[in-house]
């Protein structure tokens, strides 16, 4: 952003600026040509609100487009989807006049009961970043400023304004930072939401390693920090941490402890006029309604993206697709009443809402319906060919504010659901649910599942093309769907206790869990079926340099209908000292193919692909070894795999007094000295493998002393020298 200097300005004017005018308005000084720019709620289509403001969807917002939420986009694993969906809601915010969307949520979902699932993306950081660098990209370009949130760790709504995450830097790098890096990096957002929750007992909107330390230092972040609604615990530490807005406004309270502290030699005037500008260039944004949106074809967009999130997770019997001809007996609320969206800040006042009962009755021949009482239902599904229940979760059930304490579906559905399969030759169900829930009790009774998620207002249509064939599924799974909820790898230390959650799993976050682990799932993350059959062959992997390298893969299509396959790329390796999972993806692209359509597909593995984050020399390191990349069709289902070898990087350790011996005899330059040192000093025994095995971890400082007890002594310099001599 252009930096404008806030010359002129009186300190209460520059303070005014760094809270907003109200609810959704940042504020304006007429006089000095500064514009107020007005925000508005996202990441699937605009909340903005006329009259009574809030911020968790109680009152009603201006009829917008609701597109499907990042829960089914991610199941898409296209940025061309979250590009589209991006465009979009960037061109109705610019017909709106709104300067900023607040999104893409980007948080991991650590954990299935998070409440707010619904709006990330995925339990995975390089499909959560990938996919919202796209969006972010396509939103900007149409003018409008995108605000990616929540930053950071925020992966509850159980205590989330005060619950402090304890979680330790390299799980923090590795799993609940990448995303957020990816999009600053290459997607350059307008501002950054900094969350409510702690982080390692320090407040997000006051946490200066997270706001500038990482953010801007290690990032070059040059955009503006903006406050979640009522995320600021104390005014003048967050500005001082590097914090610029406060969201909303708080009629004048912080702009006055910003004044007195000033006043009082308590904060440089410098850090306010550093975040003034920031304020200053996010006001260049300022939009004044321009052009127009024609809603039918926003609503088009609508329908064509939500058709490529939906996951086909079983097909027996080739159940799926439907034809015309068939006698379909269509169960359930949901079909006539759709469940389309989350709750909460994001929740849109759709234009238009599709019905997949209303499209299944245009596309097939012989349509009844039962809304869900079991007797007519049983009824209708004894006498049809095929019977399609839609079950899921309401939006009573997940929302903004509250996690779930189940990922059960209401059992009066399961009882439909089984009861109906028991009548009915053939049976479908069709979900609709933002966070991920239970197949079990059911899952085996029936033929088909099409996972829906939440697919936008015109998903009713997108759900029927696919049922019947118009458009084939392509969608994976964005999250891994246990077994039981007990196997979850968090499940212990959710949603925490006293006001804290530990992450005791570490890295251990979702599939790489249960690969590591070898904990079996219902369906694992990245699985999706198709209408159509796709071969892998040809796999190459080639080092480029000492720590990158570059995947090639033939991918054909060997069915008889078009379709589009997700080229899943996974890195496995025990070169690194730490423990790391059984395999990463680091990867991927989607292909559209013809019926016998041969592609060859290559994608890229930089330095990052193969990094581990050291927390010792706090950076990324790339160990030297054997790296296993392999073509999954989902994480569980590894199809392809070829070995590359990388040099990686040559790290000499710098000893101390407390090193351990194994560190010590093990040091490139050192170990060998210390070995001529100690030779002949030391009987038969405590040369031998098993006894250096039991000292291996003891500290220099403890293992001299030992040793000296036993009458092995060094010369009184040697460790110093030693020391020294390890720095290089």
């Amino acid at each position: 952003m252009t930096s404008i200097e806030p010359t002129g300005l009186s300190l209460e004017q520059k303070a005014s600026l760094l809270s907003g005018r109200d609810f959704w308005h940042t504020e304006a000084i007429e006089v000095a040509g500064i514009p107020s720019i007005l925000l508005s709620d996202g990441p699937h289509g605009l909340r903005r609100q006329d009259n009574a403001a809030d911020n968790l969807g109680v009152h009603d917002s201006v009829s917008a487009t609701c597109f499907p939420p990042s829960v089914a986009v991610g199941s898409s694993w296209d940025p061309e989807v979250a590009a589209r969906v991006g465009a979009a809601i960037g061109r109705e915010a610019r017909a709106a006049g709104v300067s900023v969307v607040l999104g893409p949520g980007v948080n991991i979902k650590r954990s299935p009961l998070c409440g707010r699932n619904f709006e990330y993306y995925s339990e995975d950081p390089l499909l959560s970043g990938a996919l919202a660098v796209a969006y972010v990209r396509a939103m900007q370009a149409e003018g409008a400023g995108a605000s990616v949130k929540h930053f950071a760790a925020n992966n509850q709504e159980t205590d989330r304004m005060r619950v402090s995450v304890e979680v330790d830097e390299r799980t923090l790098h590795e799993i609940y930072l990448p995303a957020f890096e990816r999009v600053v990096t290459e997607a350059h957002p307008a501002t950054v939401m900094c969350s409510y929750n702690r982080v390692n007992g320090v407040y997000a909107s006051q946490n200066r390693r997270l706001l500038t330390d990482v953010l801007r230092d290690e990032w070059g972040f040059d955009g503006l920090v903006v406050s979640d609604w009522g995320a600021v615990n104390d005014r003048v530490p967050a500005l001082t941490a590097g914090l610029d807005l406060e969201m909303p406004g708080t009629g004048g309270s912080g702009d006055a402890e910003i004044v007195a502290a000033v006043r009082s030699g308590e904060l440089d005037e410098a850090v306010v006029d550093r975040s003034v500008r920031r304020v200053l260039a996010l006001a260049g944004r300022a939009l004044p309604p321009s052009g127009d949106v024609d809603p039918d074809e926003q609503h088009r967009v609508a329908k064509e993206v939500a058709a490529g999130c939906a996951v086909l997770l079983k097909n027996d019997r080739d159940t799926l697709p439907l034809t015309t001809r068939s006698a379909v007996a269509v169960i359930g609320e949901f079909a006539a009443n759709p469940r389309f969206q989350g709750g909460g800040s994001s929740h849109v006042n759709p234009t238009r809402v599709d019905t997949a009962l209303d499209a299944i009755r245009e596309l097939g021949e012989s349509v009844t319906y039962a809304s869900g009482l079991a007797d007519n239902a049983v009824e209708v599904a004894r006498e049809a060919d095929v019977a399609v229940v839609f079950a899921g979760l309401s939006e009573r059930d997940e929302s903004e504010g509250f996690d779930r304490d189940t990922i059960g579906l209401p059992a009066a559905q399961v009882e439909l659901i089984k009861a109906v399969a028991a009548a009915s030759t053939r049976t479908v169900v069709v979900l609709s649910h933002g966070g991920v829930v239970s197949l079990e009790g059911w899952h085996d009774d029936v033929d088909s599942i099409l996972d829906g998620w939440l697919l936008g207002q015109a998903g009713g249509r997108a759900l029927a093309d696919l049922l019947f064939g118009v458009t084939n599924p392509s969608g994976h799974l964005a999250e891994s769907i246990p077994l039981r909820l007990q196997d979850n790898p968090s499940y212990l230390n959710f949603p925490g206790e006293s006001g804290h959650v530990r992450y005791g799993e570490g890295v251990m976050v979702g599939y790489r869990y249960y690969e590591t682990a070898e904990v079996a799932v219902r369906y694992p993350f990245g699985h999706g079926l198709s209408y159509t059959t796709f071969e892998t062959a040809g796999l190459t992997v080639t080092a480029t340099g000492d720590d990158s390298a570059t995947v090639a893969v033939t991918v054909t299509n060997t069915g008889t209908r078009a379709g589009k396959h997700v080229v899943q790329v996974y890195v496995a390796t025990n070169a690194a000292p730490v423990r790391t999972p059984a395999r990463e993806l680091r990867a991927f692209a989607k292909i559209s193919l013809e019926p016998g359509e041969t592609r060859r597909v290559e994608l890229t593995l930089d330095r990052r692909s193969f990094a581990w984050y050291d927390v010792e020399l706090s950076r990324w390191v790339v160990s030297p070894g054997d790296y296993t990349v392999q073509i999954g069709r989902s994480a569980a289902h590894i199809v392809a795999e070829a070995l590359v070898t990388l040099a990686g990087d040559v790290i000499i350790p710098v000893l101390s007094i407390d090193s351990t011996v194994e560190e010590w005899f093990g040091h490139p330059i050192v170990g060998p000295e210390l070995g001529e040192l100690l030779a002949g000093q030391s009987d038969r025994a405590e040369s031998s493998a098993d006894w250096m095995r039991m000292v291996a971890s003891m500290p220099m400082r403890q293992f001299t002393k030992l040793m000296a007890y036993r009458g092995v002594s060094l010369p009184t310099d040697a460790l110093p020298r030693l020391i020294e001599l390890s720095k290089g």
